[in-house]
């Protein structure tokens, strides 16, 4: 089995992103100097223009934010689940 992909931040992504587009270059001499895979270079660079969002704005933040959202929704869904079954389990007691 192969090694996980490492995790980088939003700030270094966008950071990684910035040296690209200043200097140009190849994905291939970016990713080098960054010591990183130069696809990853190049798919952050696509979101990243495909965002057109105003240099304040970090398309990464706003990946990074909808996938700690998707798990607090599985984390909620499951504790619910959980009040449920116990609500049930009560309900059937006479207290």
């Amino acid at each position: 089995m192969g090694h996980p992909p490492p995790e980088y931040s939003a700030e270094f992504k966008r950071q990684a992103v910035r040296p690209y587009g200043e200097r140009g270059g190849t994905y291939a001499e970016t990713a080098r100097e960054l010591g990183v895979d130069a696809g990853s270079i190049s798919d952050w660079v696509r979101r990243a223009d495909t965002a057109q969002a105003p240099p304040e704005d970090n398309p990464f933040k706003v990946a990074e934010e909808n996938r700690r959202l998707c798990r607090e929704v599985e984390r909620l869904g499951r504790e619910n689940e959980v009040l449920l079954k116990a609500s049930a389990l009560f309900a059937g007691r006479q207290l």
